[in-house]
């Protein structure tokens, strides 16, 4: 595979955001599956409004449940997006507490829990950029060598 162009790397070394012709693309980074999930969430977020502009104000809690890594990151970010679409929630901090894998009838069965801290969407307090429309499986992966890493399209 070619070589990304990285067009925003987070200073903290949780996700770039990767060159791509109509979208936001994004690699996440972790050094396990919890910390993978909550930087492929923030950078969610990140890509909307400044997320040091956030404030703590409201806790939610996050649940997903998939067939498999790529499924549960989607419903991850999924079910982060409409807490921005149901509530105007944005988050300045996610955090993924909780990974299980179990078998049920012979199939694995994914599930991971957390909480985002923010507080609702002010313009007058925070710097809007793209509206994120949805998440794709347009090059999702997930990838594991020294670190995990994660790579997705939000639909803007």
């Amino acid at each position: 595979m070619a070589q990304e162009k990285i067009v925003y790397s987070d200073p903290k070394g949780r996700f770039d955001f990767l060159e791509h012709t109509s979208d936001v693309y994004v690699r996440a980074r972790g050094v396990d599956l919890l910390s993978l999930f909550e930087n492929a969430g923030i950078a969610l977020f990140e890509a909307m409004v400044d997320t040091n502009s956030i404030r703590p104000v409201v806790e939610k809690q996050v649940k997903a449940e998939g067939f498999d890594l790529e499924n549960l990151l989607y419903k991850w970010l999924e079910n982060l997006l409409t807490l921005y679409y149901a509530e105007r929630i944005v988050c300045g901090s996610v955090s993924a507490e909780r990974f299980e894998i179990r078998k049920a009838s012979g199939e694995a069965y994914y599930r991971i829990e957390g909480r985002c801290l923010g507080e609702v969407f002010d313009p007058g307090r925070h710097e809007g950029r793209v509206e994120v429309k949805a998440v794709t499986y347009s090059l999702m992966r997930i990838l594991k060598s020294d670190e995990w890493e994660a790579y997705v399209v939000l639909d803007i």
